[in-house]
């Protein structure tokens, strides 16, 4: 019977006394690859991806999208090393998503997403914050969650009892961050009444200027007692209705509160 190539081969190494020393080599070369390779129990593998929120207060989700969204996806896709931008738009908050290539840095990343932003800030429309910028990592992944289930209970004072439970839940070691989902989060609304701003001449920006200037601590001076230095601040964060609607927004002959021309609710 007659053999190809691979059978003559194959039938010089069954007789060669050098298959033993080759099969020999071929494992040490194995066993020092193996030993040689680099190995890591958890591997880190670096994939950036940063949050871009920027807000527009009362602007509709089409009009978000335009004068946020837009020149910040455009501004995104200039930077290096970024290889996806995702966004989405609603009532006055834009979320701009920008996923660098897999091993680009993560500090030097969020440093680029920031200078990018930063050399933006003249062309940012009226009335628009300071965008907030809050990198994640691959590592940023929950593991626990905790369900809250309650009959006849409304879904927002469930969330009132679940934010006592975080809480809690933070004062467990090495927990490094935790997030409630569900329900509506409690805030104090002011809706502002057209014929009343129109009847006391004040107009809606300066209700929002006086009521952020009101929701915030400024330090007033210090003094020195003793041996020690006494910090002095002025104001305290709205916490009421009363509080808020006690604002002065202007004054126009006399002082004209928040109460006077708009509606304060304490609600979710």
């Amino acid at each position: 019977m007659t053999r190809g190539m691979a059978g003559r081969i194959a039938a010089g190494f069954l007789t060669s006394r050098l298959t033993p020393l080759l099969a020999l080599a071929s494992l040490a070369a194995g066993v020092l690859g193996l030993l040689g390779t680099p190995r890591e129990e958890e591997p880190q593998i670096s994939v950036p991806m940063i949050d871009v929120i920027a807000q527009l207060p009362g602007a509709p989700p089409a009009e978000v999208e335009q004068r946020l969204v837009r020149p910040i996806e455009r501004r995104m896709q200039e930077l290096a090393g970024v290889e996806h931008v995702y966004s989405s738009a609603s009532d006055g908050v834009a979320l701009v998503t920008v996923r660098f290539k897999v091993g680009e840095n993560q500090e030097a990343s969020v440093t680029k997403v920031q200078a990018k932003l930063a050399a933006a800030m003249d062309e940012a429309p009226p009335g628009a914050m300071p965008p907030l910028v809050q990198p994640h990592a691959i590592d940023d992944v929950p593991v626990l969650a905790l369900t809250l289930h309650a009959q006849g209970m409304d879904p927002n004072l469930l969330r009132q009892v679940a934010l006592r439970l975080e809480e809690e839940v933070r004062t467990v070691p090495e927990v490094s961050t935790t997030r409630v989902i569900g329900g509506s989060p409690r805030q104090l609304r002011v809706t502002m009444q057209s014929a009343r701003l129109a009847a006391a001449g004040v107009s809606p920006g300066e209700v929002f200027a006086a009521l952020r200037s009101a929701n915030a601590r400024v330090q007033a001076g210090e003094f020195a007692r003793g041996d020690r230095v006494v910090r002095v601040e002025a104001g305290a964060p709205l916490a009421t209705v009363a509080d808020v609607g006690a604002v002065i927004v202007a004054t126009r002959g006399s002082a004209v509160a928040s109460r006077d021309v708009a509606t304060v609710t304490d609600e979710f």
